[in-house]
């Protein structure tokens, strides 16, 4: 250890900020290196038996309560946590055989102290003595006549006996309190008596929906954490790969929970987008690794409120809390527990990481399944209508479509000659790049195309089950600029998400435009000849279809028999990738809601969780 740290000969000092996975790991490293005689902890004697009862049942997470001589019933605690230094070194030195030193101060009513600490990811890059040396010039001083001060002038009191008795001890405190303690250790300051009237701690363990507030780190990470050290894996870059794999972890859930999941995707391009934002969240903030609110709000943004919901409840999952049952479990909050008579209690930490805040993100979870049975079995098979929301989306996006349809037919059409006296269209760079060698430059001529595109037909499933899309229809547009629209999907009484409000995928479907009402092409004889889903819904396209050239977006080009039919009705397809367009946003497109009536869009929005 760096000699900065040393008290004296027999005595150094180990600062760390407290419930970080970084500096755990730091106490681990150090303590096995060092071999001290005894270990020093800033916690009071009367802590022992149940911080060290806790210690021995982990990965089981509890912690050490003590209930306060004051009228609010207040409690502090120390929470058994295997990301925390303190309880690192506990760890370390029961595993060791390390005699354990309590060497805080006993007072009736704990004060808490505010800190603003530093993110500890920077100590992967830096010693821990230029870590600590930067932020020496930011701590605030202990106030004279307080508390912390006391405490500080009877922990270096309390080292002078160790150095009496042993030959190597090493004291694991915070930060905050290290120049303090060496100061009052150098001065051999007046130090105060333990108070008498304090009550015993007793060890608890912590309700499994509670661990995000009792854990310094997220509980995924902490049982990651705590998997690594069980099969002796090197754990040195969890903090990052931690949040790498909850994002996995998060994905893999929300695809086997979500009712349509084949449909979902987060691959690689959206997961980058995803890592990017969290990113640019956390640097905002002037830190360099995210927390929850950062990852779920990120979450939100990239793949939609169920997306955000499935990373919460894995980041706040810990298997062996589960596995060891509730029993007397204990509740807890921001700042408060639950005593045994089931009243809330002010509740303070004894050692405070950063400090737990509830910030605001809307997200709308799903409805429960009777309440979705409930719904379906309420609606009303004689209205339906569709939200106009969703309904401009998709518009905008059609009439993308037909734009990038007449470009591509202008392309074909394009004449490329010489440079002689105008530029015409543009600079031809391919011929002008093959000719080089010649010194000639070549330019583009684009004829005006000859009439236009009156039909776009999207196939987002090919091939199509015609088990799962077992709900084909036409809409008509309610006024002049909303398409004619015919489609199939999956039935919307299966998905209920609201009192009156279905959602559907679409399989298929094409838009019309300018509407014009045509017969239901699903009952139409004229179309008997097709075999699939998809077919009939391209012949129904081209059937209708006022001019020559019907557009075709599909994963897939189209197959010769479709050719020939477009070949048989005068017509001709235009092929456009369906890979063209961001997969993300065709998630978003396929995805609609049903209204049981105009009425329902007086409040559907509240149901309707957005996918963005």
């Amino acid at each position: 250890m760096n000699p900065i740290f040393d008290l004296s000969d027999r005595l150094s000092v180990l600062p760390i900020l407290h419930a970080n996975g970084d500096f755990a790991l730091e106490v681990r490293r150090h303590l096995t290196v060092l071999q001290p005689d005894c270990i020093a902890l800033p916690l009071p004697p009367s802590f022992v038996e149940s911080v060290e009862e806790g210690v021995e049942a982990l990965p089981h997470i509890s912690v050490a309560i003590q209930r306060e001589i004051t009228l609010e019933g207040a409690y502090n605690y120390v929470p058994i946590d295997p990301c925390q230094g303190v309880i690192a070194a506990v760890r370390t030195g029961m595993d060791m055989g390390i005699d354990r030193a309590y060497i805080d101060l006993e007072v009736d009513s704990y004060e808490e102290s505010e800190l603003l600490l530093p993110d500890p990811y920077a100590l992967k890059e830096i010693p821990l003595e230029r870590f600590v040396a930067a932020m020496v010039p930011a701590l605030t001083a202990p106030k004279d006549g307080g508390q912390r001060l006391a405490r500080i002038r009877r922990m270096a009191y309390e080292l002078h006996l160790l150095e009496l008795e042993y030959e190597r001890v090493v004291l694991v405190c915070s930060v905050a309190d290290w120049p303090w303690i060496r100061q009052a250790f150098a001065d051999r300051a007046d130090y105060a008596q333990h108070e008498r009237s304090i009550t015993l701690p007793v060890c608890r363990p912590v309700a499994a929906d509670c661990l995000y507030f009792a854990l310094g780190e997220l509980p995924h990470i902490t049982h990651q954490y705590e998997h690594r050290r069980a099969e002796m894996v090197a754990d040195e870059t969890l903090s990052i790969d931690g949040i790498k794999a909850l994002l996995i972890d998060a994905r893999d859930r929300w695809l086997v929970e979500s009712e349509q999941g084949t449909d979902r995707r987060m691959g690689p391009q959206q997961m980058g987008l995803l890592l990017k934002y969290v990113r640019n969240l956390t640097l905002m903030e002037s830190r360099l690794t995210p927390d929850l609110y950062n990852l779920a709000l990120a979450a939100k943004q990239v793949g939609g409120d169920d997306f955000a919901l499935a990373l919460l409840e894995a980041a706040c999952e810990y298997p062996p809390q589960m596995l060891n049952g509730e029993g007397d479990a204990l509740a807890m909050g921001v700042g408060q527990l639950v005593d045994e008579d089931g009243q809330p209690r002010p509740a303070k930490n004894r050692l405070q990481g950063v400090a737990r805040v509830w910030r605001h993100l809307p997200l709308k979870p799903k409805p429960p399944a009777p309440k979705k049975q409930q719904w379906s079995q309420q609606w009303d098979p004689y209205g339906q209508c569709s939200f106009p929301p969703e309904d401009g989306r998709i518009e905008r996006f059609q009439q993308h479509v037909r734009e990038q349809a007449r470009i591509l037919l202008g392309d074909d059409l394009a004449k490329v000659e010489k440079f002689q006296s105008s530029l015409k269209d543009g600079l031809d760079l391919r011929e002008t790049l093959r000719n080089w060698h010649t010194g000639d430059v070549y330019v583009r001529e684009l004829p005006a195309t000859r009439g236009s595109v009156e039909v776009v037909v999207f196939l987002f499933d090919v091939p199509a089950n015609p088990h799962r899309y077992t709900w084909q229809s036409t809409w008509y547009a309610e006024h002049g600029e909303e398409s004619t629209l015919s489609f199939f999907a999956t039935p919307f009484l299966d998905n209920m998400v609201g009192p009156g409000i279905g959602q559907a995928l679409y399989g298929g479907c094409s838009f019309i435009f300018p509407p014009r009402s045509i017969p239901d092409i699903w009952t139409d004889d004229r179309l008997r000849f097709t075999h699939t889903l998809e077919e009939r819904l391209l012949g129904g396209a081209l059937l209708h279809s006022q001019e020559r050239r019907v557009v075709l977006v599909a994963p897939t080009p189209p197959s010769v028999r479709w050719r020939r039919m477009a070949r048989k009705m005068g017509r001709q397809i235009v092929y456009i990738p369906l890979g063209r367009f961001s997969s993300a946003m065709v998630d978003r497109l396929r995805r609609f809601h049903v209204l049981n009536s105009k009425e329902v869009r007086s409040y559907a929005a509240r149901y309707i969780r957005s996918f963005r």
